[in-house]
């Protein structure tokens, strides 16, 4: 009798699921945090050093400074604000949606050490004997400055007291503030005053009181002066004819109302207790981020729209319920994401829609163990617990090993690569619970519901298929209606892949690899125009901007993005004359983007790349032999290193630029080869432990082949849907994240080649060359009545 409550049930978990996520799916995509790559922005790792000699460099300092950067940005009005300090000696500063990047990059980059000085650069000291107005002779060095008393500096101004304001004559912007103390202020204008009295003083040594922003060692006002007033140096010089008692200071100058809001707020915020050297940078244009986003939105949904009818097509019933659940997870996906205050990248789009991929996975190994069952003979209920039991440590053992991977890569990531690990942490964990407990709950209704009793074609199971039980008929390992003996032909597979390693091996030290600023340091310059760009003509701008780059490439779908290299690290000026002239000529500022990268950088991006890949395997090799023994972790290793080699030597063959989020991909690659691994190695774990006794080597073969069929279903399975993911990103896609999908399209593959043809097949050979001395055998523990070696 069908119970009909189930089936009720069901519907009405549906209903809850799509209500609750139709009205509250825009609120959550309207609060997750875009990052720089999707809405523009910049992004600055800073080395901290000592303003002076002694100075020390502590985590009390470090914070000071990540105030003051804070109390900068506030004043800029940024919200979407992220300062971190990184080691001992590194701020990094993100700045998403900002109109203005330059302006930004000024703001953040100033020590801001107000000073007031002398027309001849001299500090004006307070408590001490007056200025002397001897001057020194003409081409003679400066004698070191051995007056007593305290320079009057930044440090006499009142915190917080600098407005913008108009003259009351003139009605012009200027700057006023409020010194601390009145007679310390009368001493500095009585002593300026005086110069201009002095008969000895030079024509041009006017009782001039010269303001400075950030005076450095070698600065002259008299130099600056012949500078155009823009590019001056200096804030301001007023003239002061006589001794001011007050202690409202009014600096005047060639302001607009915007500059001296800024001047303002860079006084207020205060000065920086260190200096502050750029070691990477990058900036994205508002166009460019909107753009990658759309594009990749649409490439995403493309993908998993195909994974959904793959699912539904295949799978049948079982197929709608992993429809189901994926929904929900891509939805608790957004919203742990938003609870988390995460920051949502291109890198991170793409992990969400290969996690809907490598999500899918928990479903297909159920489903295919649920379909094997039902073939066995089984009834519907029987072979739905089975199923799901047989399934859950396969899967839980596949997604810790490609957890490893992705924690490894969080921790030696940069900022774009940890939001992309952060995003593949969190799909593995959340795709666990919904793939495994979310679709047996809702297939659970329908099976207990005993409305699918007997009727195996809702499971995707032919009539045909199905043996009898009491005959002792056992079910076929096929695929297409025939079995293929993959063992016997090991020596072949074993020989392609020595010839392809070694073909690879000869091509990469050949042509090498075309290296990305990461690990090369320099800079990269992208112009994005509204149709086809002409690379000529971008050359030429660049070379009448006193240019030379390494090389242009074009790209995007109409090459409408230009992307030029550059071996040096530009200056802070020329990216902004780059972003104002280009900017002018291509549209707007926003429709120019910017990578600057440092050799010290560059290197550490090298060694995290390395010490990425070595831990990652350090801690599956150890994962591995605890799980299962040291022979299958060792064989697994073997496949993913022949894995991350083949991506290597594709990029080297292509010459495509090869950059850190290619180390992610690599290690996804990483994460999914084992995890496509350990599903085989479970498989004959299992098929051993029915077999209880092996001493030849024909017997392990009959086992490992056997294993082979019987996973190479959900390995072709899996290996589409993801690939049906990674593809969509690859073709539709924003062109920064085209080489990382291509890099996955390349992995999958080779992945699952490995794991049926390398890994397994590398086992039974090594495995089966020791059965003479250890041969294999499981006997029932009298305690727990499991099975051990």
């Amino acid at each position: 009798m069908i119970k009909r409550s189930r089936i009720v049930a069901f519907f009405l978990l549906l209903l809850i699921f799509a209500g609750t996520i139709g009205t509250t799916i825009q609120g959550i995509s309207k609060d997750i945090r875009l990052g720089l790559d999707l809405q523009g922005g910049f992004e600055i790792l800073y080395e901290v050093k000592p303003i002076e000699e002694g100075q020390e460099i502590n985590r009390d300092v470090m914070e000071a400074t990540v105030e003051t950067i804070y109390r900068r940005v506030d004043a800029l009005g940024i919200s979407e604000t992220n300062v971190s300090i990184e080691e001992d000696d590194r701020i990094r500063v993100q700045l998403a949606g900002i109109d203005d990047q330059q302006k930004a990059r000024e703001l953040l980059s100033t020590s801001a050490r107000l000073s007031f000085r002398t027309i001849d650069d001299d500090p004006i000291r307070i408590n001490d004997q007056p200025l002397s107005l001897e001057l020194e002779e003409e081409n003679e060095p400066n004698e070191p400055d051995t007056e007593e008393g305290e320079i009057f500096n930044g440090s006499n101004i009142v915190e917080g007291s600098a407005q913008q304001a108009f003259n009351q004559q003139t009605n012009a912007p200027m700057v006023t503030l409020k010194v601390k103390n009145a007679n310390d202020f009368a001493q500095v204008t009585e002593k300026v005053a005086a110069l201009g009295d002095d008969p000895s003083t030079p024509a041009y040594s006017e009782n001039s009181m010269v303001i400075w922003m950030d005076f450095d060692e070698g600065d002259s006002y008299l130099a600056e002066l012949q500078k155009p007033t823009e590019d001056q140096k200096f804030i301001s010089a007023p003239r002061v004819n006589e001794r001011l008692m007050t202690s409202d200071v009014q600096i005047t100058g060639n302001f607009t109302v915007e500059s001296a809001k800024e001047l303002a707020n860079i006084i207020n915020a205060g000065s920086l207790p260190v200096d502050m050297e750029e070691k990477f940078s990058t900036s994205v244009g508002a166009q460019f981020g909107a753009q990658a986003m759309n594009k990749t939105i649409l490439a995403g949904a493309i993908g998993i729209g195909l994974i959904f009818i793959f699912m539904m097509f295949y799978y049948r019933l079982p197929g709608v319920v992993a429809v189901i659940t994926l929904s929900l997870y891509i939805y608790l996906i957004l919203q742990v994401f938003e609870w988390m205050n995460g920051v949502l990248t291109l890198p991170g789009i793409a992990a969400l829609v290969l996690g809907v991929g490598m999500a899918v996975d928990a479903n297909i190994i159920t489903y295919e163990r649920i379909k094997e069952e039902l073939k066995a003979g089984k009834s519907t209920l029987s072979a739905f617990k089975s199923g799901n039991s047989r399934s859950l440590a396969t899967i839980l053992d596949a997604n810790i090993t490609t957890l490893l991977a992705a924690v490894v890569l969080f921790a030696f990531g940069t900022s774009s690569v940890k939001g992309f690990a952060t995003m593949l942490i969190l799909s593995i964990i959340v795709s666990f619970i919904t793939a495994v407990y979310g679709s047996r709950l809702l297939l659970g209704l329908w099976v207990n519901s005993r409305a699918l009793n007997k009727k195996p074609g809702f499971f995707g199971v032919k009539q045909k298929d199905i043996k009898n039980i009491e005959d002792g008929e056992e079910v076929e390992a096929k695929v297409l209606g025939r079995e293929f003996d993959f063992v016997k032909n090991r020596k072949k597979f074993f020989g392609l892949s020595i010839f392809l390693v070694l073909a690879g091996a000869v091509i990469i030290a050949f042509n090498g690899l075309n290296l990305g600023i990461d690990f090369t340091n320099g800079s990269r310059v992208q112009v994005l125009a509204e149709n086809t760009i002409d690379v000529d003509e971008i050359e030429q701008d660049f070379e009448n901007l006193g240019l030379n780059p390494e090389k242009i490439n074009s790209s995007g779908d109409n090459n409408e993005i230009a992307v030029a290299r550059f071996d040096e690290e530009l200056t802070k000026d020329q990216i902004a004359e780059i972003r104002t002239t280009l900017g002018e000529k291509y549209g707007s500022p926003e429709n120019i983007n910017t990578s600057i990268v440092s050799p010290i950088v560059a290197q550490e991006l090298v060694k995290n790349a390395v010490y990425a890949v070595a831990i990652a395997s350090i801690g599956i090799i150890i994962y591995v032999t605890i799980r299962f023994e040291f022979y299958f972790a060792l064989t697994a290793i073997v496949a993913l290193l022949h894995d991350a080699f083949f991506i290597i030597a594709l990029f080297s063959i292509t010459r495509l630029e090869f950059d850190i989020t290619i180390i992610a991909a690599i290690l996804t690659i990483v994460g999914y080869s084992v995890n496509d691994t350990i599903v085989t190695f479970d498989r004959i774990r299992e098929n051993l432990k029915l077999k209880k006794r092996v001493r030849t080597f024909k017997e392990l073969s009959e086992v490992v082949n056997r294993s082979l069929m019987q996973t190479l279903p959900r390995s072709i399975n899996t290996v589409l849907t993801v690939i049906f993911a990674a593809l969509m990103l690859m073709l539709f896609g924003a062109t920064s994240i085209t080489n990382f999908s291509f890099a996955l399209v390349i992995g999958l593959i080779a992945g699952t080649y490995s794991s049926l043809f390398i890994a397994a097949q590398l086992w039974l050979v090594w495995r089966g060359s020791m059965l003479d001395k250890k041969p294999i055998q499981y006997v029932e523990k009298k305690k727990t009545g499991g099975p051990q070696v």
